[in-house]
């Protein structure tokens, strides 16, 4: 399917919608922790990256991203982008390199950082409500 041609303006006004916090990806993970009773802080600007998801008791954050946005599949991907491509791949590279420079702050820090794509939480919810129980104390899970 080909998608009409979008003018700046048009294109601008399209990307200021996209949510930076509380998406559809991070409510769907959040309320699903919350069912089963593990509690956390959202969006916690106490740690490196202010991961979507912090569960202070346990030290472990959690990152919800986005397929486009921080890379999923880059290399295959990155060839694929046609308009302006400078810009969006320097985009998406920097946010590859800062995850991955979050990460290594929060390990130094004691943390765990788990990140789940957004197609996992789409089509596998369970799948990673399972991978982040994994990585409780055996008396919460």
């Amino acid at each position: 399917m080909k998608y009409p041609f979008k003018t700046t303006k048009e294109r601008s006004a399209i990307m200021s919608k996209i949510r930076g916090k509380d998406t559809k990806i991070e409510v769907k993970l959040r309320k699903a922790l919350w069912h089963l009773g593990i509690r956390y802080r959202k969006n916690y600007k106490a740690l490196p990256g202010s991961p979507d998801i912090a569960l202070t008791k346990y030290h472990i954050a959690i990152f919800c991203d986005s397929d486009f946005w921080h890379g999923y599949q880059w290399d295959a991907k990155r060839c694929k982008i046609k308009s302006n491509r400078d810009y969006w791949i320097k985009k998406i590279e920097d946010n590859i390199q800062r995850d991955r420079d979050y990460d290594e702050q929060l390990i130094e820090m004691g943390w765990l950082p788990l990140h789940f794509w957004e197609h996992q939480i789409n089509k596998d919810l369970e799948g990673c409500i399972d991978e982040i129980l994994s990585n409780l104390p055996d008396h919460v899970q």
